[in-house]
């Protein structure tokens, strides 16, 4: 096995560290969901599909390399943060009304941070790759010819 180099290195580590980070919060929001948000009429399927859905995504990352899965994980970081803040708000979120304190809140919005900042890093890595810009020449040349 060779290891990559490069671009395609640092595409390999974004997409790994992004789906950590859309793991830990996809199995935080598990955690939670089973030690009583499940009680929430709203809320409680929110928490359930973002779980699920955050390890699916998670993989997605990994085993697809595709632009479809980095955006989705910056989707799911800011649907999930977003939610967060709003929670925190007066009005709350759906009836709840969430504070700034405790570990699983703190592992969550850091974790979601990540998964913006490293997907839209990996998008753009990913991007400006040699393969892709060695594409984008020779479609340019055809189309000239």
């Amino acid at each position: 096995m060779e290891w990559h180099r490069g671009p395609q290195a640092a595409s390999d580590v974004l997409r790994a560290l992004l789906s950590a980070c859309v793991m830990l919060s996809a199995v935080v929001h598990l955690d939670l969901w089973a030690n009583g948000m499940k009680s929430l009429d709203v809320v409680g399927p929110a928490f359930l599909l973002n779980g699920v859905g955050g390890i699916v995504l998670g993989v997605l990352v990994l085993v697809w390399r595709h632009w479809l899965p980095l955006l989705g994980a910056i989707g799911f970081g800011v649907a999930t943060l977003t939610a967060f803040l709003i929670s925190t708000t007066p009005g709350g979120f759906f009836g709840v009304h969430e504070e700034w304190v405790g570990i699983p809140v703190w592992l969550s919005a850091i974790s979601e941070i990540g998964a913006i900042v490293l997907g839209t890093a990996a998008i753009l890595v990913e991007r400006r790759s040699p393969a892709t810009s060695s594409t984008r020449r020779a479609t340019a040349t055809a189309a000239h010819s």
